[in-house]
């Protein structure tokens, strides 16, 4: 905040806090489940404004609805853009009514945007002697700034002056509009010159100083960024038409307009009740004030002391304050994002907010410091490191305890992770790594790897980085770890359930996971080459019946031969087009034609061995390690949604278990001699999840007496004995069964079953009638996720469901068929990572010669002493088995043999 003497006037840039805030605030809902959090977090940066600046000169301003002159100008203009969320369009209105009870001046023009009634406003009121700080994120805005003009970020709390845009952005701010036209804007879809970005944009109006002398001397820019500038000669005046910002709006409003109201306080509270923020309403109620009496100073954005270590005196002093820390941040920079071949080049550390420390340990390149010797230092971190009773915490601390291990240090005292702090509090609402993060949470742009080591083929390894470099940017990322951190974990104590499930089963699960990993999997790369050869014959053979049935050689990997030979040759019906308006050629529509026409399927078939041949049987052999003679995947905790492990560098979670080709691959996965390979697999269990959370009669007498539900389900729907199923109609009731739970449709049921879907529809109509506690379930927890915007597993994981009131009938019914199978689907995957966590402990606690290799979907994969296979198996039957308490047993089918295939 400025010190100036002179009055001052907030303008608030209204419509770009709405769109901040719907995507900053995770999903909240009022008693009637309308969509709320777009208000909230607008209403409470409001107020923080409010709070922070005492002069009654505070307006806020919106976007009006329908086209601007811009468009006017060039009918492209935001084109592109996707139109407004339903669930932050129904937001508005509640939000103007809010601001406007508040006592705040709103002003919406047609015909202009918000940027240019805040400009014109703006520099009207400089001229009268205030002081303008316009509050926004929007970076045009850079090009208002001047002496009397500044922009403050309420998310970053940062404030740009006329050195900040200098700083920022490279150029001055009456560049500005001469560098956004440059770059263009592929959100608005503004042209600009290809490839050129802030850095060249910059580069260029520092030597030329504006636009139209660049112009003038575009021929003297060399290479194929000229060749672009010179192309793009014609459109440029009108890209800077569109990115300058008009200042001489005609508007009626004297300073006297723009001064704040007292709040309607009676309004205020029946508006707080409606929207259901109740902290609010009861400081409203407790104090008579729409502001809190005294307001919490907005948390403060810790000045950065990053320390580069070389000295050992240096090092003994960090070390002493890590060791007296309740919690420290650790991070470790390696040569490899490769874990069981990295090494570490540097560690960082962090125990206050602001302060950090990195120490380079080897770093190699001409001219490089002396650095402390990594050993040595290593030696003096891992009785610290190795300690169970001192708190860790990092990001994606998985991969760093792989690192250590590489250099013979065992990570525990794990406490915190603020990647699966994030993934807990709301898998959906961000992606989960630490830049992200750190600019969803905390409004930071961090340091980018490729911002110190360059990119593409140029990029270095970070131990050729400059230590000073590597200093900042790995400082940076313990620091913005523990800030994460003490957001995080404050917002996720606020949800007991979730808390629990992140303290008892995903940090825990963690060491567990890297466990495994360092275990790794035997394959046999002889057999594996053997099926390469095989599954090449089989493509050949089926690449030349396709081209026998389309009479004519073609590319059965290209869509555009494909799509030439299906719909311009051979006149197969459309079934769906791409964003472009071409006729698809993508699986699902393959799916369907394959049901007519024999063609699509062989180019099906072509494409699922070709996919076989290239990801495992080409790559396995390729992927085992050379110190371990081993294949080691990677599990990923925060990426599924529902709370599934997925895995990569191999994805052992595709190989298919129903085709001859899969079951092959899995025979090469072996065990050494002496052992065998045990697969405990979990019987049918989100049916049975099912059946505990619907409570369902039918479905709970036929789990708990032992009878195959889905034989039980086709003696219910198609009116026979039970000793009277057939394969055919047992398989159609398996359809029915696992269908309804995914939200299958009639049609989809239809094309399954190869029926019309009026047959369809009466099979799913006596199935509910037969099971109605599974109809009465599914309406239950759609209305329920209406009300609360989210749904819950047995263990209080959420899955939050943004379109789940969507107006969009496909979004909400996709919405709508998630809420029902989120829960079933999230409890399995709980209820298997409490039996890994189990299992653990009783391999840890038992001392028995056996390992945990792999977890795929319900299925865990031992490798097990011959000796003591039976005891195992036993055991791993009922440590699973005891998993979770549901109203049907848990049943685990368990199985060994000498490879995957045998024991599955």
């Amino acid at each position: 905040m400025s010190d100036s003497a002179a009055p001052k006037l907030i303008l608030v840039d209204g419509s770009s806090f709405l769109f901040r805030a719907f995507h900053a605030v995770p999903p909240l809902t009022n008693a009637r489940g309308e969509p709320t959090n777009a208000i909230y977090g607008v209403s409470n940066m409001l107020r923080k404004l409010i709070s922070d600046y005492n002069t009654p000169y505070f307006t806020v301003v919106f976007d009006a609805p329908g086209k601007t002159f811009r468009h006017d100008l060039y009918d492209e203009y935001k084109s592109h853009r996707p139109p407004m969320p339903d669930e932050l369009r129904v937001q508005i209105q509640p939000l103007h009514d809010l601001i406007r009870t508040l006592g705040l001046p709103l002003i919406i023009e047609n015909g202009v945007e918000a940027d240019d009634v805040l400009g014109s406003l703006a520099q009207n009121a400089a001229r009268q002697g205030l002081e303008v700080i316009i509050s926004t994120g929007d970076k045009d805005m850079a090009q208002l700034v001047t002496e009397q003009i500044t922009l403050e970020n309420t998310m970053t709390n940062s404030v740009l002056d006329i050195q900040g845009v200098i700083d920022k952005f490279g150029v001055k701010p009456e560049q500005i509009i001469d560098y956004l036209a440059l770059m263009g804007d592929a959100v608005d879809n503004i042209p600009g010159v290809p490839k050129v970005g802030p850095k060249t944009a910059a580069k260029w109006l520092q030597e030329y100083g504006d636009l139209d002398n660049l112009m003038a001397h575009a021929d003297q820019i060399k290479g194929k960024i000229g060749e672009n500038l010179r192309s793009s000669l014609a459109q440029l005046p009108l890209s800077r038409t569109l990115t300058t910002i008009k200042c001489d709006v005609a508007l009626h409003y004297s300073l006297a307009d723009l001064k704040r109201r007292e709040p309607d306080i009676a309004g205020l509270r029946e508006q707080l009740g409606n929207l259901g923020f109740s902290s609010w309403l009861k400081t409203l109620n407790e104090t008579g004030s729409a502001q809190p009496q005294t307001p919490a100073p907005a948390p403060a954005v810790p000045v950065k002391d990053y320390q580069l270590i070389l000295e050992q005196t240096e090092f003994d002093s960090w070390l002493n304050r890590l060791e007296q820390a309740e919690l420290f941040a650790f991070d470790t920079e390696t040569t490899s994002l490769n874990y069981s071949e990295a090494e570490i080049v540097g560690v960082s550390f962090a125990v206050t907010a602001g302060q950090a420390a990195y120490v380079p340990l080897a770093h190699e390149y001409t001219d490089a410091p002396v650095q402390l010797e990594r050993q040595a230092i290593l030696n003096r971190l891992k009785p610290l490191l190795e300690d169970e009773a001192k708190a860790k915490l990092g990001q994606n601390l998985k991969y760093d305890a792989h690192v250590l291990s590489n250099h013979g240090i065992t990570l525990r005292g794990v406490r915190h992770d603020t990647m699966l702090e994030s993934y807990v509090l709301n898998s959906t609402a961000s992606k989960h790594n630490m830049d992200d993060l750190a600019k969803h949470y905390l409004g930071v742009d961090t340091i980018h790897y490729e911002d110190i080591a360059g990119k593409g083929a140029k990029q270095i390894g970070f131990q050729e980085v400059a230590v000073e470099q590597a200093a900042e940017y790995a400082a940076e990322d313990a620091d913005i770890t523990l800030r994460l951190h003490l957001t995080l974990s404050e917002q996720l104590q606020q949800h007991p359930r979730l808390w629990a499930l992140y303290n008892d089963i995903e940090i825990p699960l963690l060491g567990v996971i890297t466990r495994i990993e360092a275990n790794g999997v035997m394959i046999d790369s002889a057999m594996l080459a053997q099926q390469s050869l095989e599954l090449a014959q089989r493509m050949i053979s089926v690449e030349q019946q396709a081209h026998d049935l389309a009479g004519s050689v073609f590319n059965l990997g290209s869509p555009k031969q494909i799509q030439e030979i299906l719909y311009d040759r051979l006149n197969l019906p459309v079934l769906k087009k791409t964003p472009k308006g071409q006729p698809s050629t993508d699986e699902s529509v393959l799916q369907e034609l394959a049901l007519d026409y024999p063609l699509p399927k062989l180019i099906l078939d072509f494409r699922s061995l070709s996919k076989l041949k290239s990801t495992y049987t080409d790559k396995l052999p390729q992927q085992v390690n050379a110190k371990t003679g081993r294949v080691h995947t990677s599990y990923h905790q925060a990426v599924a949604a529902t709370g599934r492990l997925s895995s990569s560098d191999p994805n052992l979670q595709n190989i298919p278990i129903r085709s001859e080709e899969g079951r092959k691959i899995r025979q090469a996965f072996i065990a050494p001699p002496g052992y065998a390979m045990v697969a405990a697999d979990y019987s049918q269990i989100e049916l049975r999840i099912m059946a505990h959370l619907s409570g369902d009669a039918g479905l709970l007498a036929a789990f708990s007496q032992g009878v195959d539900v889905h034989s039980a389900t086709a003696a219910e729907v198609f009116g026979v004995a039970l000793d009277q199923v057939t394969h055919d109609l047992r398989r159609s009731a398996k359809a029915i069964n696992f269908g309804l739970i995914y939200g299958m449709s009639a049609f989809g049921l239809a094309q399954q079953l190869g029926m019309s879907r009026n047959q369809a529809q009466s099979y799913i109509d006596l199935y509910f009638s037969r099971y109605p506690g599974v109809k009465q379930y599914m309406d239950n927890i759609r209305e329920l996720a209406r009300q609360q915007g989210y749904v819950e597993t047995l263990f209080g994981r959420r899955l939050y469901l943004p379109d789940i009131n969507a107006r969009n009938p496909a979004q909400r019914q996709y919405a709508e068929r998630t809420a029902i199978n989120a829960p079933m689907q999230g409890s399995a995957a709980d209820i298997i990572k409490r039996a890994m966590l189990a299992c653990d402990q009783w391999i840890y606690h038992s001392g028995a010669d056996l390992k945990m290799i792999m977890q795929v979907h319900d299925e865990l994969v031992f490798e097990v002493a011959d000796a003591q296979l039976e005891d195992c198996i036993a055991n791993i039957r009922r440590i699973m088995s005891a998993a979770a308490e549901l109203d049907v047993p848990l049943v685990v089918d368990v199985g060994s043999g000498l490879n995957w295939d045998e024991a599955h």
